[in-house]
């Protein structure tokens, strides 16, 4: 029975995801952040997002465990006057069976419990939180790479790039990029050409060079994306390996 409902509940969230595909939707994570986008998939657990318009579209993922809820917010017709507002929220396990408490006929035996041990080495509690991330060169998602980190304003972030890229026309170069090579269609204007860059959000143009390595406090909230500072993405290839830490506050 349990088994059965868990598949009803499935089927009604993908019905609903769906059914709810192309309008404006609002995405709640669990860590507070929030995405406002297009749902175009669920696959495997995992949803895709687009958002952005124009050449600001990208696409974003997210893990089921990773949502708080979904809203899809639609306008009805005119002649209806009314709206519709359709909400997802992961479907979780039900609870376990709760036994009825035995009470013992005889009294309990009060039993001392053992002394607490110490830790012989301390608990490592400010690790960074590290992403592994390869960043393509050429245009095959519109020059922009989503990192699948979603950035908190405040937060410390290390970026570090290894590897080269291929840039066309027998140029090639690491993420410090090439001064040598002109490009007047680069974002950066004043960095080099091919060079590591990255943008916090879909709707900023506040681009930040990141070149072999780049320390940095984040001054707004979105979705953190990775590319190449090249006006002409579409005779490149290879990809760049990037390591990215979140440093503990």
């Amino acid at each position: 029975m349990r088994s059965k409902s868990l598949r009803a509940l499935y089927a009604l969230t993908v019905l609903l995801i769906f059914a709810s595909l192309g309008l404006a939707d609002t995405i709640r994570l669990k860590d507070g952040g929030i995405i406002k986008g297009h749902i175009i998939s669920f696959t495997n657990g995992s949803f895709v997002v687009e958002i952005g318009d124009g050449s600001h579209r990208r696409q974003l993922t997210f893990s089921s465990a990773e949502i708080q809820s979904i809203t899809f917010d639609s306008q009805a017709s005119p002649a209806s006057q009314t709206s519709r507002n359709a909400s997802y929220t992961p479907p979780s396990y039900p609870p376990p069976e709760i036994k009825p408490e035995v009470k013992p006929s005889t009294p309990p035996v009060i039993v001392q419990s053992a002394p607490k041990r110490t830790p012989s080495k301390p608990v490592e509690s400010n690790k960074p939180v590290t992403l592994n991330v390869s960043v393509a060169a050429d245009n095959r998602t519109n020059g922009w790479t989503n990192s699948g980190w979603v950035v908190k304003k405040g937060q410390h972030i290390r970026i570090t790039g290894d590897g080269k890229i291929s840039l066309g026309k027998g140029q090639s170069c690491s993420p410090s990029g090439l001064p040598s090579l002109e490009d007047n269609q680069k974002l950066l204007k004043s960095v080099p050409t091919g060079a590591l860059i990255a943008v916090v959000g879909d709707d900023n143009n506040d681009f930040i060079y990141i070149g072999a390595s780049r320390d940095f406090t984040a001054e707004r909230d979105g979705p953190l994306f990775l590319g190449v500072n090249e006006g002409n993405l579409n005779d490149n290839s290879g990809v760049f390996d990037v390591k990215i830490e979140v440093l503990p506050e």
